[in-house]
């Protein structure tokens, strides 16, 4: 074997060094170098120089040496037919340009100057042209397995186009997102940036990385974007500005019902993006009014004052063609003959964001954020329910018969445990529902309009980021108010309130923003506490008290995630600690600010400046940059610790076994460190005592902690030793069709992970969106959200169907021993487990027999809402809801 000293010596070789190969001082993918190259491939192969020893002496990995030789063929056989093509113009035959073309063949030139195989060499230069424009408009793009499936190209044309740009100094790194529909699981991304983007420019904030949004319909040799949205024309939109009392409604679009080209589909209201004039877009929430002046097709309200240009109420478009509003919208296609909808086309423009029906998901927990700041009767009330709720699903788990099943479950539980006990959410109140706010300019300051609540029930409104007490109103239901009812009807997740309520909701307006709707029944203590406004926060409208000036730094996506987190924590510690009116009224002026200064370019430093914010969080924090002194502000913050890998689970306690590693690294001031990774603080400590400052809020969310943690190592350690089913081949052969069903099941879901990655991806955009709309989710809607987020997106990516769905025969199976331990493993963590803990914990649905849901169509068609028509039926709301809208 020749060994590389001697190889580089004989041959005369230069060693390769960086990102720039061997050559005349530049890049071995030049048109003069790609010829070099392959003839050197060719002499070495000659003297009998395998292509690994090539490669080696090359300084090249046998990978960048097979990608670089095909983009090196490319070049040669691009140049080849140029010249083939230029001999054939000045009259020479197929024979004589063979001669020319050092001896080649007649057969030969007529493929060069085949038109096909011009076009196929095309490919490469194609995509990387493509991806050079999605790096330039999005800055960072995912490119790992799967994405060549979305853009129509091999595997092989994309890995190459990548070392294509690679060489041209363009950034690839690797890096990890969250996997949806898992718990706390992580995807390996592969993600292409301009030149000179490090990792760590990537990894601070990853929901820069977005997907490409081109793909091929022909292999390669064009691209093309989404659907372009329809745009309207100027002419037929109105704007109603401060002036006109817009501000009353700001963020509302009044919409003319019956226009083909401004449909909502089948719903009333929705959070929409519209091109105006293909500069300019509207975005708020869409509503059917009949009341718009003649000619108008779009009613526009906002808070903004007439500049005499109606552009100047609207934003401008990104400039990007594939994603002019800079969000995740789906369009309404139109429709054939027999109503199904006909692919590649669009019949309205209404670039919907959320629709009717979303929100309704979002609505299962009681958040810190809100809850610590009530009496601790309430406090303590809905945290027992929470642990008696996780005791109990345990309990139902320890039952089931299945092993396999069980150790899944168990698995699956202690996570969320270990999660809870951080995040620290509680059991929603009775009744707790999430829901967007339109405005009802009639109805009075002390009444909503909402149709899941009783019509003169009491209850409260709770926006996030949540101040206090002095932010919550308390309102009376009244679904006898003919405009509000006309306007909403029966809404599935909407409720109407006056303008000057959305105030008190630390300045809600109505362009999708979202509130929860409290039933306040609880006697006593338990009630849910309301105060009255602080005087400090009357009449205060950021928008007006701090408007961006030239030259203002504006604050970014990222930015207003971290000035959030900072102000809340403030918020909260000072609420917990006592702090009195007029300093909560400070901070929350603040936070009034920086909820809206991303979205609409407001002067939050000065705010910082104005409240004395500084002064605030020296005196509750201990220091001007903030911080977390109490328990609930702890809960969302982390630490570094050494870098850790698990090493199993101690059998004795349940607990994880955690080694550090001996990785380290070279810091920017040259010191050699230790890796390490950020961690919440509350899952660092056995006890979440040791942040409790002595309060006794504090003290209620620390027991819950530590029950929750104790949950969890008693679910590991009944998992680890829990062991799965054997096969039986007895089975097998009775179930035979079962097995080989489940089988082929498998082999699906296996193949699918490409495309269902990339599903994630854009499902992970459409995530980001939600929790900016909704900071505070609970995990359980995050995971309803997730579910509808992944729907769209493998519907896009053509993911398809991504978990496995269990038939009763197959569980029959499963039961019986029909499957591998080993096998069952990988089926279960594919299945829908919703699928599969309903056939291991078999319940009696509740349904509405046909009758009442015929009398229920009747009645809801005939104006009563959904609370009317459940007390009428004698069933509860959601088992209605279920059954008209399933």
């Amino acid at each position: 074997m020749i060994i590389e000293e001697d190889f580089l010596m004989h041959y005369g070789t230069p060693r390769r060094s960086g990102r720039y190969p061997w050559g005349s001082g530049g890049n071995i993918l030049s048109s003069r170098n790609s010829k070099s190259f392959l003839d050197h491939i060719a002499d070495m192969r000659a003297q009998g120089v395998g292509d690994t020893d090539i490669a080696r002496g090359l300084g090249m990995s046998t990978t960048e040496f097979r990608d670089l030789r095909s983009i090196a063929n490319n070049r040669q056989k691009q140049a080849d037919i140029a010249y083939a093509q230029r001999l054939k113009e000045k009259g020479y035959s197929n024979v004589e340009i063979g001669k020319k073309m050092n001896g080649k063949n007649e057969s030969s030139v007529r493929a060069l100057l085949s038109a096909g195989l011009k076009d196929k060499q095309n490919i490469l230069e194609t995509t990387a042209n493509m991806l050079k424009e999605e790096v330039a408009s999005k800055k960072v793009i995912d490119v790992g397995s799967g994405v060549e499936l979305h853009i129509g190209i091999s595997a092989q044309k994309l890995k190459a186009a990548l070392t294509l740009l690679r060489e041209e100094g363009y950034a690839l790194h690797n890096v990890q997102i969250d996997q949806l529909g898992t718990n706390n699981q992580k995807t390996n991304v592969k993600v292409l940036a301009a030149p000179g983007t490090t990792y760590r420019d990537i990894v601070t904030d990853r929901g820069q990385i977005k997907s490409i949004t081109k793909w091929s319909e022909d292999g390669g040799r064009t691209m093309l974007g989404i659907n372009k949205p329809l745009d309207i024309s100027s002419k037929r939109l109105a704007i109603r500005y401060a002036e006109d009392g817009g501000g009353d409604a700001d963020g509302v679009i009044y919409v003319r019902p019956g226009v083909e080209d401004l449909s909502l589909g089948k719903s009333r209201y929705a959070q929409v993006r519209i091109s105006v004039d293909g500069t300019h877009y509207l975005k708020g929430m869409a509503m059917h009014s009949d009341d718009l002046p003649k000619g108008v097709d779009l009613l526009f309200n906002t808070k903004k004052s007439n500049t005499g240009n109606k552009l100047d109420a609207l934003k401008e478009q990104t400039g990007d063609k594939d994603n002019p509003f800079g969000a995740v919208v789906r369009q309404l296609p139109k429709l054939d003959a027999k109503g199904n909808p006909i692919e590649g086309t669009v019949r309205s423009a209404m670039n919907i964001v959320n629709e009717e029906g979303n929100w309704e998901q979002w609505n299962k927990s009681l958040s810190t954020q809100m809850l610590s700041k009530q009496r601790p009767a309430l406090i303590e009330s809905q945290l027992n329910q929470t642990y008696e709720t996780r005791v109990t699903q345990l309990n139902e788990i320890r039952n089931l018969t299945n092993p396999s099943v069980r150790k899944k479950l168990l698995e699956d539980f202690a996570s969320d445990a270990d999660s809870a006990s951080v995040h620290l959410k509680a059991a929603a109140i009775k009744g707790q529902g999430t829901h967007v706010i339109l405005p009802i300019k009639t109805l009075k300051e002390t009444e909503i309009y909402a149709p899941n609540y009783r019509n003169g029930d009491r209850v409260v409104l709770i926006r996030y980021p949540h101040g206090g007490k002095f932010e919550i109103p308390e309102l009376t239901v009244n679904n006898n108010h003919r405009p509000a009812k006309l306007a909403l009807g029966d809404a599935k997740d909407a409720v109407g309130i006056n303008s000057k309520v959305a105030q008190k909701l630390s300045g809600a307006d109505f362009d999708g923003d979202t509130v929860l709707v409290i039933p306040n029944k609880q006697r006593g203590s338990k009630r849910v506490e309301t105060e009255p406004a602080l005087d400090g926060l009357k009449n205060f409208d950021p928008q007006t008290a701090y408007p961006s000036h030239e030259g203002m730094r504006r604050m970014t996506v990222r930015d207003r995630g971290i000035e959030m987190g900072l102000i809340s924590n403030l918020i909260t510690d000072m609420t917990i600690k006592g702090a009195n009116s007029t300093e909560l009224a400070q901070a929350v002026r603040h936070s009034m600010v920086v909820i809206d200064a991303e979205k609409h370019g407001l002067n939050y430093k000065q705010s910082e400046l104005d409240n004395g914010i500084k002064r605030l969080r020296v005196k509750y924090q201990g220091q001007p940059q903030g911080g977390t002194t109490t328990l609930i502000s702890v809960a969302g913050s982390k630490v570094a610790i050494p870098k850790r890998v698990s090493r199993g689970i101690d059998p004795k306690t349940g607990k994880i076994i955690y080694e550090e590693t001996a990785k380290t690294y070279v810091n920017k001031q040259g010191k050699t460190v230790k890796e390490t990774v950020k961690v919440s603080k509350l899952s660092n400590v056995d006890d979440a005592n040791i942040y409790n400052s002595g309060t006794k809020a504090e003290s209620l969310y620390a027991d819950h902690s530590n029950k929750l943690k104790r949950l969890a190592n008693e679910a590991r350690k009944e998992m680890v030793n829990t062991k799965g089913a054997p096969r039986l081949p007895s089975s097998a052969k009775t179930y035979a069709s079962e097995v080989s069903s489940l089988d082929a099941k498998l082999t699906i879901a296996l193949r699918n992970r490409p495309r269902e990655r990339n599903a994630q991806i854009i499902a992970n955009s459409v995530l980001a969106a939600k929790k900016a709309a909704n900071p505070d989710m609970s995990k359980e809607e995050i995971k309803k959200v997730k579910f509808l987020a992944l729907e769209e997106a493998r519907n896009r990516a053509g993911a398809g169907k991504a978990k496995i769905e269990i038939t009763d025969k197959e569980w029959k199976a499963i039961q019986s021993g029909a499957i591998s331990p080993s096998k069952l493993q990988s089926i279960l963590d594919n299945s829908d487990m919703d699928r599969v803990k309903h056939l291991a914990t078999p319940r009696k649905n509740t349904v509405m027999t046909s009758a009442k849901q015929r009398r229920a169509a009747t009645m809801l068609a005939s104006g009563y809402t959904q609370a009317e028509v459940a007390d009428a039926l004698g069933v509860a709301l959601s088992t209605l809801k279920s059954s008209i809208y399933s």
